[in-house]
């Protein structure tokens, strides 16, 4: 016999070298075998990579070698075969931090790292978000390069362990930084002396400054250190310059007993009020070393103060996450952690406590108070079958609750998400202030440069021109830079969450202020999503067949207008549903008790050649605001059966809504799938004057295109599953919080409560936190333009020149701490 015939090897992609990493690539948007084979190609097709990809769980698995092909030129491929990628994401919280360059600097490292996409670092509240490959974004590498750049990291998981042990520690620098203020102070003052005629030694002077110079002050020098290693600045460089040259100049002054010509300085000097007599003719300046450092640590003190307070929304959000839970297992109740609480458990919450994660009533009656969940002001009733969203406070009834969502799939866990990354995200405007940190420290040595050489070869005074570049070198504050717009962002996201606005990112915030147009869905959106039956009108069937033929149907159906019917018809014998189709804009069709009916719109009538019998009778219900389904029989022939009216009650606020809306200067669009005469009657009621009515789902996206062809800046609020395509291209989606869990996905805005005011609201808060960024960044910018040149020529003592520096930041975060006094229209 012969031997068989080996097959040929299949071609396998080259093998990447012995330094290949292995990475998994969530991949998003493949819907089939194509698309996975499409990837794979444009994976292999880069230098060093070996890729799979799996369809069934839409991953790519893969190895490349990282010295031919860099994690983003991995996403770029992906990307260009039209596909994206799911990037992993970690949460760091960043130490070591002082100004916009130190930030930019983590900023530069953690983008450097292995498999990182994105990074964005926020000085405002000390954290890092990193996007970037998973199984590549490892956080060892993470730390590792925040570490080399010259600060220290710590992953964040959101373990409330962890968030209680960070509190602690932020409360003991603050009390930290306030010690070191008032030792400062205590040293520093005493040197303030000769300014009231009170002549104080030199070597006096000289003790008094050092420990404040090297001890106190040693964080400068360290964090200076840290930075000059990186080959780069920041403000404690600056500090640390301005104050060491005050100081070590003063300590020759000392030492020289005054009597070195190089030296001399004429005691008529613009700077002689700042001297300490140090001989016949000299002053020295530890005053300025020593106050300097005194203002700047103040200053720190209260900015960190102030900071802490933008971050008051998160925390009043983390303290409602209860810690145990009481559940009910074989026959009796214990106490859990709340991570240990599953999805189905049955809890039982007392009065007065906490309700530990999202679920549905089982037994009890009671109120539940979301008041900092939702911004509800009043406690709503809770009977079984409703549901409680975990992190409200229970009233007075005891309540057994099944879970429904726990950990951070809870409304609350998304929630403190939310809020976290709009918090943590960078504006737009924020690009300008870091290409600005960037080169800031250079510019400021080479202003301080100038301003020495300049004063000396001018004036023929060292000392002078010393002390003019010091004050150069002081008065500068990248801080303030760097605070603008993450303190106002964080303050202005807060304010807005409090009040049951939750906003997605700052980008968001940026297309609200903007919005000229906001389009609004009628259904759950200005109405209250639980329509009634209120009219039934026979044709050639009975009422009560009519009703039976037509709630048979919906069963099938999550429609609202399918639950008023399955209500209406409560106690009725409903025959068998066999098949059923929903026809999205138009109605079902449905075979009940072997009859196949239509049940929907005249659109659905006309295509089946249904005469409408009762055309002038909805016709007039439908001009007093009902929606008017008509059901028929198909077989044998088309018949109409009958009509049955709904009305579904405009919500109570939506009018005043509209009228606000109005006042801002946003144009109103209603945009309905319902009938015209139903969907005129509503404009009228609300006051809206442009309408379009009879809009299939697919056409509600088109509708908002064609608005933004116009010129409009236009924001989607919608609640539904079929609104989401219009929310996701509309500028801005604004979703209504108990809406479809799709339509929140797509939109940049979410409303804690079905309440139309929060509409204006959001745009409101949007414009204010939008007008704190322009007038921090104004006064940040204008301070460093004004105060620097001021400075240069000679007009800012060291002393004013640190206070100013000081206080830029502090005023910079209390002006976006006003942000916190904003409240909803209507509430005090």
């Amino acid at each position: 016999m012969n031997a068989p015939v080996a097959a040929p090897p299949t071609p396998t992609p080259a093998t990447p070298a012995d330094t290949a990493q292995h990475a998994r690539l969530p991949i998003r948007g493949m819907t089939c075998a194509t698309c996975a084979g499409r990837v794979e190609h444009a994976l292999n097709a880069l230098p060093g990579v070996a890729a799979t990809v799996n369809l069934a769980d839409e991953q790519a698995d893969l190895r490349f070698d990282p010295h031919q092909t860099s994690p983003q030129q991995l996403a770029a491929a992906v990307q260009a075969a039209g596909y994206d990628i799911r990037p992993d994401r970690r949460e760091l919280a960043i130490s070591g931090m002082t100004c916009a360059t130190c930030a930019g600097r983590v900023e530069h490292a953690l983008a450097a790292a292995p498999g990182v996409l994105r990074a964005t670092v926020n000085l405002a509240t000390q954290h890092a978000a990193v996007e970037g490959i998973a199984g590549l974004l490892g956080p060892a590498a993470l730390i590792e390069a925040v570490r080399n750049a010259g600060y220290d990291a710590t992953l964040l998981t959101g373990d409330a362990t962890q968030q209680r042990a960070a509190e602690q520690a932020d409360a003991a620098r603050l009390r930290r930084l306030l010690l070191q203020v008032l030792a400062a102070a205590a040293l520093s003052l005493p040197l303030m002396l000769p300014m009231a005629g009170i002549p104080l030694p030199g070597w006096l002077a000289l003790l008094l400054a050092t420990p404040v110079q090297f001890v106190i002050g040693a964080g400068f020098y360290v964090a200076a250190w840290k930075a000059l290693r990186a080959h780069t600045g920041n403000m404690d460089l600056l500090v640390s310059l301005g104050t060491s040259a005050a100081y070590f100049y003063s300590l020759f002054l000392v030492a020289s007993g005054g009597h070195n010509s190089l030296f001399l300085v004429a005691t008529g000097g613009h700077n002689s009020l700042f001297g300490v007599a140090a001989g016949a003719g000299q002053h020295t300046y530890f005053e300025a070393s020593a106050v300097v450092i005194t203002l700047v640590l103040f200053g720190r003190w209260l900015e960190a103060r102030t900071r802490r307070a933008t971050g008051g929304a998160i925390r009043a959000l983390l303290a409602l996450r209860p810690e145990t839970a009481r559940v009910e297992r074989e026959g009796g109740e214990i106490e859990l952690s709340v991570a240990a609480v599953a999805e189905g458990d049955v809890v039982v919450i007392r009065p007065g406590e906490r309700i530990p994660t999202d679920g549905r009533v089982l037994t009890g009656v009671s109120q539940a108070d979301e008041s900092l969940l939702t911004g509800e002001s009043l406690p709503l009733d809770k009977r079984p079958g409703d549901s409680v969203t975990g992190g409200a406070i229970n009233g007075a009834g005891l309540l057994r609750v099944q879970t429904t969502a726990v950990g951070a799939d809870s409304t609350l866990a998304r929630i403190i998400a939310l809020v976290e990354g709009a918090q943590s995200h960078k504006a737009p405007v924020q690009r300008l202030v870091d290409r600005v940190a960037a080169v800031f420290v250079p510019i400021v040595l080479g202003c301080a440069l100038v301003a020495l050489l300049g004063w000396w070869l001018i004036g023929g005074s060292f000392a002078s021109a010393l002390i003019d570049a010091v004050s150069v070198l002081v008065v500068a504050c990248p801080c303030a830079l760097g605070l603008a717009t993450p303190t106002a962002l964080m303050a202005g996201t807060g304010a807005a969450a409090r009040a049951g606005i939750l906003i997605r990112d700052s980008e968001a915030l940026e297309r609200a202020r903007e919005l000229d147009t906001v389009v609004l869905d009628k259904t759950g959106t200005l109405t209250e999503g639980r329509p009634a039956v209120t009219e039934i009108l026979p044709a050639t069937a009975d009422e009560a067949e009519l009703l039976a033929l037509a709630a048979a149907a919906q069963t099938g159906s999550e429609h609202p207008l399918a639950r008023a019917i399955l209500a209406r018809a409560a106690g009725l014998t409903l025959p068998p549903l066999t098949e059923f189709h929903s026809l999205a804009g138009l109605g079902l069709t449905a075979t009940v008790g072997g009859r196949r009916i239509a049940i929907g719109n005249r659109a659905l009538m006309r295509q089946h050649d249904v005469a409408l019998t009762l055309d002038a009778a909805a016709g007039a219900l439908e001009a007093q605001g009902r929606s008017v389904m008509f059901v028929a029989a198909l077989e044998p022939r088309p018949t109409l059966l009958g009509a049955i009216a709904v009305m579904d009650p405009i919500r109570r606020t939506a009018a005043a809504a509209v009228r606000r809306l109005h006042a801002l200067g946003v144009a109103t669009v209603l945009l309905t799938g319902d009938n015209q005469r139903t969907a005129a009657a509503v404009a009228a009621a609300l006051g809206i004057a442009e309408l379009r009515a009879e809009v299939l789902p697919a056409g509600k996206a088109a509708e908002i295109a064609r608005l933004q062809r116009d010129g409009h800046c236009v924001a989607m609020v919608g609640d539904g599953v079929n609104d989401a395509p219009a929310l996701a291209q509309a500028d801005l989606g604004i979703a209504m919080g108990g809406g479809a869990d799709v339509a929140v996905q797509a939109a940049g805005i979410t409303l804690m409560r079905s309440d139309p005011m929060l509409i204006a609201d959001a745009i409101a808060i949007s414009r204010a936190t939008q007008r704190k960024i322009r007038q921090n960044l104004f006064w940040a910018f204008a301070y460093n333009v004004v105060g620097i040149p001021l400075a240069g020529f000679g007009l800012l003592s060291p002393v004013i020149a640190g206070a100013a520096m000081a206080f830029s930041s502090v005023s910079v975060v209390s002006n976006a701490l006003l942000l916190r006094r904003w409240r909803p229209a209507g509430r005090p």
